[in-house]
């Protein structure tokens, strides 16, 4: 009588693997864009928050530029992915995409967008 055979084959875990990998490299590839892009957000409120009402928004775009730069999130330049303006309050409006290479012809494509408003974030 025969035994069928039980488990996973060799080209069964290689398949698995290779799909391991794959994700991994996906996971590596977008990690990095996306947390900077977190950091960006949150010093965006923060100094937001406590900025004054009215402060000039050339001044604000040197303060988020050096808390990036203190943040270590030097792949963006502030003044290239947002526009500041300061009618009734101070708004900022962050747009950009980053393009990763992943696999052969194939890139990724991160866009990023968001809008923060001065009167709508709560005081420190």
């Amino acid at each position: 009588m025969r035994q069928h055979q039980k488990g996973a084959s060799y080209i069964a875990i290689l398949i698995a693997i290779i799909g391991f990998a794959f994700l991994a490299k996906i996971a590596i590839a977008v990690w990095g864009p996306y947390w900077d892009d977190r950091v960006v957000d949150t010093q965006i409120t923060e100094l937001m928050q406590s900025s004054p009402k009215n402060i000039a928004p050339s001044k604000f775009v040197g303060q988020m530029s050096q808390r990036l730069d203190m943040n270590n999130v030097r792949d963006l330049k502030f003044e290239e992915i947002a526009q500041v303006t300061n009618v009734e309050g101070l708004q900022v409006k962050k747009a950009y995409e980053i393009r990763k290479p992943f696999l052969l012809n194939i890139d990724l494509v991160l866009k990023f967008e968001k809008s923060f408003d001065q009167s709508s974030l709560p005081a420190k």
